[in-house]
């Protein structure tokens, strides 16, 4: 296909598709279902379980002593030294409500594809300790109870007591979410005593209560967990905490027959944030109590430095998993494990002789390898070649394993049955893990074959219409040939199709390995467009050619290394901030004043990208960037005007402008004050806030101007519409980084046209070596957007704060989707900079668009392969976000050219003088 609709066609599909391809290599979900469940066949040693959450709670923040030397929890401290078992549950990644509640509640922890979902309604089904259950009652947030109900076998044995969404709001105290639980569990057992059916409800065993108590994240987010808030929320929960105890315990009269479970699912950062995997998102207290759990052991056992402080180093700290958290609930009240559980009975909570421990750890690991056999029939029935998972095939049968854990149980060997379950269950874990994997060898190797076949397939289109313009030069292979590589094309391409269709392969699969086919197809059809390429090329010389390839490839690969090391783009801008010195002294001499502006402009943006990304809020730097802002820009207009290259009309239009960015940064202020003093969000900064961002933000696509305004003025427009809503959205620098990046934009458009003025073509010139410096500086720069204020890839480390001008109500599609534009101001600016730099240069509209696209991806090879799906959130979802972002970059390319072309592809540029003067009104 020749067109270039027809090649952004393909391009489109081709990655949208691709993007797919981490997920069904990496992310494919580890449940299987069909699993025969287990449990103990011992008596349970608990009728009820009641399980607390306080979600974000950092382990620290409840177990520390405060500045007097006091607990904050003086009845949860209690249980810890006196009464039951406590240590550190350690949470993996995403550090986020759902899937901290379904390792704690059903045992596994969530593929990071169910991403795509939210973390919000269950993206595969899967059973869970409520599900087990006889009956259990949850009480909470509507964003997390839900999902267990809905996924429960019977939902009717779920019964959930939800407070309405809207009072999620993080401008005020939130500490009433959790008054609202403890009140509606008191009203339940109120309610017991009149009425008969739920009494005798109430009684049943194998029944659980779920209090999810959301104030402490509500206020965490909103207040920081260092404020006065979240720590106080800490004694009201614990005050809580105490009295459904007392509640309980009276109701059942101390039978003796209730255990207590309390924890959280995630902790919280110092910014009031969480996500990623650092330490003080992934710690959470465990405390368990009550009938089962054993008493305190008195010994200085497991502490570290973490728990050095918190005057508990005499009472043994035993720290789990958060899965973990699941099999010890289900041994307590006696149910079947969940089967879709990866957790590891703790045994050191249990207060059990050897045998109650031996049988319990036993049916802990048949659950386990319940699901590896499953997994491997699975495999097994479909597979062409299979290759089996040595530890657990052939003498070593998994049969063989239970039948001696078996017999060591029934010789009383107790503890050498407990150390076989502990090695069958890792085996079993292992296993599951290498079916998981089997497949990407080969997915690993079709992708990057696809990858490779677009680059060259995408630069052979770029050389035929952009380089090679002549027919002569574009001889195109015989008829014989084109026949021959198309036949073996179709040979290639069925014998994978046979392939995939005898494996029951998913049928995204048949997509994977068209395009590679494809791709090379048109690749070897067309090899003599890169052959004739390769000749005009070295006429120049060798050592020129090899010298721009190497260069490239290895500005591409700092690019790459740009993503995880932020300083390179700081280096990278003091290496181009040398560019004038590189030029002929006549040009230096006679643009003086633009050489130094272009100096100055990139050692200043150079900053912000040695800056920390984790930055709290400062207005003082959003009114400072506000003003250089405005200051700038009003110098920028005086020069226009006093130049005579704006008319009238559009001077006013500019000053309007200015002025509105001046009600903004009044606005930020107001609004700043009012939300530190615990006012709220005042209604009229809130209406005037979402009336400026959306008038001043579509004020560019409405009012485009004349054909014949100046294009720097068209620019600055540009720039002035979207500055009120990144000064709204600011809480530090990022409005004064936006303004830098602006100025060094416009100025290295300046740069390029002096470079360009004396070589000016009539019509449109073929592409040369020289533009590569464009392409790759946009490169750059798109970079430098991305990663300028923030970690792109990481949306932790974008704080909320920057959303409270505009709301204060929990959403989290209006608070990202807030977050995202505030990330994409600069790339509008960005777009249409290319934009008028493509026409200045003379070559056709799309030319460098599509030089663009015909490289990137030699970044997202790069980051298929540094994607992992093990370690911290914040390595797992920074390689997803990486690749994420080089992988649909064409279609960011797409929409930044549709944008340049909208915002000032109208513009008429001066490359012919005297035409552009006809146009121009005679009173100009």
């Amino acid at each position: 296909m020749s067109s270039r609709v027809g090649l952004l066609i393909i391009g489109v599909i081709f990655h949208i598709i691709y993007l797919f391809s981490i997920f069904d290599i990496y992310f494919t979900s580890p449940l299987v279902h069909g699993m025969k469940p287990h449990k103990s066949p011992l008596e349970a040693p608990a009728d009820r379980l009641v399980l607390f959450v306080g979600d974000g709670l950092r382990a620290d923040k409840l177990y520390e002593l405060d500045e007097h030397g006091e607990t904050r929890a003086p009845f949860l401290r209690n249980i810890v030294t006196d009464h039951g078992a406590w240590g550190v549950s350690h949470t993996r990644v995403p550090t986020e409500s759902r899937p901290g509640h379904v390792a704690i509640i059903a045992g596994f922890y969530e593929d990071v594809s169910a991403v795509t979902t939210g973390w919000s309604m269950n993206p595969v089904n899967f059973d869970s300790v409520f599900n087990q259950s006889q009956h259990t009652w949850s009480f909470g947030s509507p964003d997390i109870l839900p999902m267990f109900q809905h996924g429960a076998s019977d939902p009717t044995k779920v019964e959930t007591f939800m407070y309405p969404p809207e009072y999620e709001d993080f401008s005020g105290e939130a500490s009433k979410l959790d008054v609202w639980v403890f009140d509606h569990v008191r009203e339940l057992f109120q309610n017991a005593t009149v009425d008969p059916e739920l009494n005798a409800k109430l009684r049943q065993k194998k029944i659980v209560f779920f209090l999810h108590l959301l104030g402490l994240d509500t206020n965490g987010h909103g207040f920081r967990p260092m404020s006065s808030e979240y720590l106080n929320n800490i004694k009201l929960v614990d005050h809580g905490v105490k009295e459904m105890v007392e509640l309980i315990e009276d109701f059942y009269g101390h039978d003796g027959r209730t255990s207590y479970i309390f924890t959280a699912d995630h902790g919280m950062n110092n910014r009031g944030g969480h996500g990623d995997g650092h330490p003080d998102n992934t710690r959470t207290p465990i405390i368990a109590w009550g009938s089962g759990v054993r008493k305190p052991v008195h010994s200085g056992l497991y502490h570290d430095e973490f728990s050095a402080d918190w005057g508990l180093n005499s009472v043994q700290r035993d720290d789990i998993r958060q899965a973990d958290i699941a099999p010890l609930m289900a041994h307590l009240i006696g149910i079947d494990l969940p089967v879709n559980s990866v957790g590891e009975l703790p045994l050191n909570y249990l207060e059990a002789d050897e045998m109650t421990k031996a049988e319990a750890v036993f049916a802990n690991a048949r659950q386990i390898l319940e699901q590896y056999q499953t997994k491997h029939n699975e495999k097994e029935e479909y597979e062409l070649f299979l290759r089996p998972f040595a530890p657990l095939y052939g003498k070593n049968d998994p049969l063989l394993f239970v039948s001696e854990i078996q017999n060591l149980i029934d010789n009383k060997e107790y503890g050498l049955a407990e150390e076989k379950s502990r090695k069958l269950m890792t085996l079993s874990l292992e296993g599951l893990r290498y079916f998981q994997t089997y497949d990407w060898l080969f997915l690993r190797g079709v992708v990057t074959a696809g990858y490779v076949g677009w680059c060259i397939f995408c630069l052979q289109f770029v050389i035929k219409r952009f380089v090679l313009l002549s027919p002569q030069s574009q001889a195109q292979m015989t008829a014989k040939s084109q026949i021959m590589i198309t036949l073996f094309s179709l040979l290639i391409l069925g014998g994978l199709y046979i392939m995939l269709w005898i494996q029951r392969m998913p049928k995204m699969y048949y997509a994977y390995v068209f395009f590679p086919v494809f791709f090379w197809n048109r690749v070897f059809s067309n090899c003599r467009v890169l052959l004739e390429a390769l000749r005009l090329s070295l006429k120049n010389g060798f050592v020129r050619f090899a010298f721009i390839i190497i260069s490239s490839l290895l500005f591409l690969e700092a690019l790459v290394y740009s993503f995880f090391y932020r300083e390179i783009l700081s280096a990278i801008f003091v290496i181009i901030s040398a560019w004038p010195f590189m030029m002929s002294s006549r040009i230096r001499r006679e643009n003086k004043l633009l050489m130094f502006t272009w100096i100055v402009s990139c050692l200043c943006t150079s900053v912000f990208t040695l800056l920390p990304v984790e930055k709290g809020e400062d207005i003082s730097i959003v009114t400072a960037g506000g003003v250089v802002g405005v200051f700038l820009g009003a110098i920028a207009l005086w020069k226009l005007k006093r130049s005579n290259r704006i008319n009238k009309q559009l001077g006013w239009i500019m000053v309007v402008q200015l002025l509105v960015i001046i009600a903004s940064i009044v606005l930020v202020h107001s609004t700043s004050t009012s939300l530190q003093k615990r006012e709220g969000l005042p209604a009229l900064n809130q209406a005037a806030s979402w009336i400026i961002i959306e008038i001043s933000s579509i004020f560019p696509f409405i009012y485009r101007g004349k054909t014949y305004d100046d294009y720097l003025a068209r620019l600055l427009v540009i720039c002035f519409a979207f500055t009120p809503l990144m000064t709204l959205l600011s809480i530090s620098y990022e409005l004064l980084f936006y303004v830098c990046f602006c100025c060094t934009l416009l100025t290295w458009l300046e740069m390029e046209r002096t470079l360009y003025k004396g070589t000016r073509h009539a019509v449109h010139r073929p592409l040369q070596g020289s533009d590569i410096r464009a392409v790759l500086l946009f490169l750059f720069f798109i970079d430098v957007a991305f990663f300028g204020t923030g970690n792109i890839a990481s949306m932790s480390s974008f704080s909320l704060e920057s959303v409270y001008r505009f709301t204060t109500i929990f959403d989290p599609f209006l608070m990202g989707a807030l977050l995202i534009v505030k990330v994409l101001i600069p790339f509008f600016v960005a777009s249409a900079v290319l934009g008028i730099l493509s026409s200045s240069t003379d070559l056709q509209p799309f030319t460098l668009f599509l030089s663009v696209m015909s490289i990137t991806d030699i970044q997202t090879i790069n980051f298929f392969y540094f994607v992992t799906d093990y370690g911290s959130w914040l390595e797992i979802g920074t390689s997803i976000s990486h690749f994420c972002i080089a992988e649909l970059f064409i279609v960011f390319t797409m929409i930044l050219f549709l944008l340049s072309r909208l915002l000032v592809g109208h513009l008429v540029l001066p490359k012919v003088n005297k035409i552009v003067n006809k146009m121009r009104p005679k009173n100009m």
